[in-house]
């Protein structure tokens, strides 16, 4: 039991920092905008050169902030400075804030704000060609992965404010629920032959394991997001990671030896978890940029 806390306690401590950085294979929070019609609009020739964005209620949200007013600290990595001017200069009449985020929607007619989007926002759009702007009404984030659709042109026609319509997609949903638990598995696989686990059925039980308490995470997170918010989800997420490492140290080291032909120590198998969970953490962080909207 000593050695188990042992392990269980660091883990916490770098659980409690590490989650700021949101460095996990577990989901992360977006919001993913569809924009319809705005290459059938007889106002504007098709190819209509047109950006996007969320105004937010705070100033910051993750690694995206408002600008702070000092010549040099813009940040428009990704598009060109006349476009951040554009949407720097607009002024909201509620206050909202531009976190110097701009997506160029030309072609993809899409929004996909994939790491930490504001929770509340407004969605505005800019065409540089008329120097027109598009606002809507404010918006929430309503599920742990929000999916909207705007008809910009029956708006436009309107004369009316942009108005979204959720959109949820229940199939990618399903489909990143897999990749991340497939991704779990390789991975705890993969540091089980570092810990001498090689005898298929040690590997067949920790991959069992992995299945049963990956798919109780995720879909209890989004349950939890879904129907709580973004608050509730922070504290279950690390409540529910530092209990998937508990019950998984405490499954291996009570039950693992009954897998393998070889003598298992408890502390072996305490350490093996604490070990993959880590790895899998890690390793989250990087996919979380490489592969963003599944991760």
């Amino acid at each position: 039991m000593k050695k188990l806390l042992s392990v269980i306690l660091p883990f916490i401590v770098i659980f409690s920092f590490a989650f700021t950085a949101s460095a996990d294979i577990g989901p992360k929070p977006s919001v993913h905008i569809t924009f319809n019609g705005v290459n059938d609009s007889t106002i504007y020739e098709n190819g209509t050169v047109y950006y996007a964005t969320l105004l937010s209620e705070r100033k910051s949200t993750g690694p995206s902030s408002a600008w702070d007013g000092v010549a040099g600290h813009e940040q428009h990595y990704n598009y060109s400075k006349e476009i951040w001017q554009a949407f720097a200069d607009y002024v909201d009449k509620d206050g909202y804030y531009f976190l110097q985020e701009v997506w160029d929607c030309t072609e993809t007619h899409q929004l996909d704000w994939t790491y930490y989007p504001p929770s509340k926002f407004k969605i505005l759009l800019y065409f540089p060609e008329t120097d027109i702007y598009f606002m809507s009404d404010i918006y929430e984030r309503y599920a742990f992965d929000s999916y909207y659709t705007v008809d910009i042109i029956s708006d436009m026609y309107a004369g009316q404010m942009l108005k979204a319509e959720k959109s949820y997609d229940f199939t990618w949903e399903i489909i990143s629920l897999a990749a991340r638990i497939v991704a779990t598995i390789l991975l705890e696989i993969a540091i089980a032959f570092m810990f001498g686990y090689r005898e298929k059925k040690t590997l067949t039980f920790i991959a069992v394991v992995n299945i049963i308490t990956q798919i109780v995470l995720n879909v209890s997170l989004n349950i939890v997001n879904y129907n709580s918010g973004s608050m509730a989800f922070t504290f279950y997420f690390i409540l529910f990671e530092i209990a998937v490492f508990a019950i998984e140290a405490a499954v291996y080291s009570l039950l693992l030896k009954k897998f393998s032909s070889k003598p298992a120590k408890r502390g072996k198998a305490a350490a093996y978890a604490f070990a993959a969970n880590l790895a899998s953490f890690a390793t989250g962080l990087w996919l979380a940029h490489i592969i963003p909207g599944i991760f």
